[in-house]
C-alpha cells in the first residue's frame, strides 16, 4: 500500500481544512512528513462562526517550512473537487490519502428544519465525502492503494435536536463500511475517526452556542485524559490510520473521546474516591 518514501512521501488531501479541527489535522500531517493539500471555505458556513484566509494559512505553513497548500473549495462542487485532486497529483505526485472533514451541523428536529437546510446538510456531510472519494479512489487504485479517513460523529447513532446532522453522519458511517468492503481488493483502507466527549471548541460547536465557549464545557464528559478533546488528539488518530503501522486496518472506527453512544454506559465526569 502507499507508504512514505524519501523521494515521494505521498500527498494527503484534507477537506474542510481552512479552519478548526480540519486545519489542525492538515498541519499535523504536514509536520509528520506528508505533502498536504487542504481546502475549504473562507467564509463561515451555516451555523458556524469560523472564518479563514487561505492566503494567510499558506503563508503560515510556508513560514514553518511545511509542504502544505491551502485552496478555496466547496466539497459539494464536483468542479472544485476535481481542481483539488488535480493540484494534489500535479507533477506526478502520488495520492496517498484523503481526509473527509468538511461538515456543517445546524441543530433542529425534522419539524423545525426546513427541506432546503436538510438537503444542504446532507450535501456537505454525506454527498461531499462521496464526491471526494468518487474522484480519488480510481487514482489510488491505479497507484497501488491508499487511505481514506472520514470524520464522523457520535450523532451518527442518533442524538436529540440533531435530526439532519445525525442522518448525514449515520449515512457517512454506513458509507465508510461499504467503501471499505468495495475497495478492499484495491488495497484502499477506509476508516472513520470520531471527535467525542463534548466540550470541543470548533467553528461548528461555537456556532451552536452563539460563540460562547464556556457553554461548551457544561456537563461535557471529555476524554479519559481528564480534559476535552482537541484537534491534535484527532489528528494523531488520523496520522496513525495514514501510517505504515495501520496498513492492514480498514472498516473500523476510532472514537477519540467518549464512546457512550456506542452502547456503553455514560462515563462519570469525575472518578469516585
Amino acid at each position: 500500500m502507499n507508504t512514505k518514501s524519501k523521494t515521494d512521501p505521498g500527498t494527503i488531501i484534507v477537506a474542510g481544512a481552512t479552519f478548526g479541527i480540519g486545519h489542525d489535522v492538515a498541519l499535523y500531517l504536514a509536520r509528520a512528513g506528508w505533502r498536504v493539500i487542504g481546502f475549504g471555505l473562507e467564509k463561515p458556513p451555516v451555523s458556524s462562526v469560523a472564518v479563514a484566509s487561505v492566503t494567510q494559512l499558506e503563508a503560515d505553513a510556508q513560514a514553518e517550512g511545511l509542504n502544505a497548500r491551502f485552496l478555496v473549495g466547496d466539497v459539494t462542487s464536483e468542479e472544485d473537487v476535481s481542481r483539488v485532486l488535480a493540484t494534489a497529483t500535479e507533477g506526478g505526485h502520488r495520492l496517498h490519502g484523503v481526509v473527509n472533514n468538511a461538515a456543517i451541523g445546524p441543530l433542529g428536529t425534522v419539524l423545525d428544519t426546513d427541506p432546503e437546510l436538510f438537503e444542504r446538510i446532507l450535501r456537505v456531510n454525506l454527498i461531499g465525502p462521496y464526491l471526494m472519494c468518487r474522484a480519488a479512489i480510481p487514482v489510488m487504485a491505479t497507484s497501488g492503494g491508499g487511505r481514506i479517513v472520514n470524520v464522523g460523529s457520535g450523532a451518527s447513532w442518533g442524538k436529540p435536536n440533531m435530526a439532519a446532522y445525525s442522518s448525514s453522519k449515520g449515512g457517512l458511517n454506513a458509507l465508510t463500511t461499504a467503501m471499505a468492503l468495495d475497495h478492499f481488493a484495491d488495497r484502499i483502507a477506509v476508516n472513520m475517526v470520531i471527535p467525542g466527549g463534548g466540550g470541543i471548541v470548533s467553528g461548528m460547536s461555537l456556532g451552536r452556542v452563539s460563540g460562547d465557549a464556556t457553554k461548551l464545557q457544561t456537563n461535557a464528559v471529555g476524554t479519559v485524559a481528564g480534559r476535552v478533546m482537541n484537534g491534535r488528539d484527532l489528528a494523531g488518530a488520523v496520522r496513525f490510520l495514514m501510517s505504515d503501522e495501520a496498513e492492514a486496518i480498514s472498516g473500523t472506527t476510532i472514537d477519540v473521546g467518549c464512546f457512550a453512544h456506542q452502547g456503553s454506559s455514560t462515563p462519570l465526569p469525575k472518578r469516585a474516591v
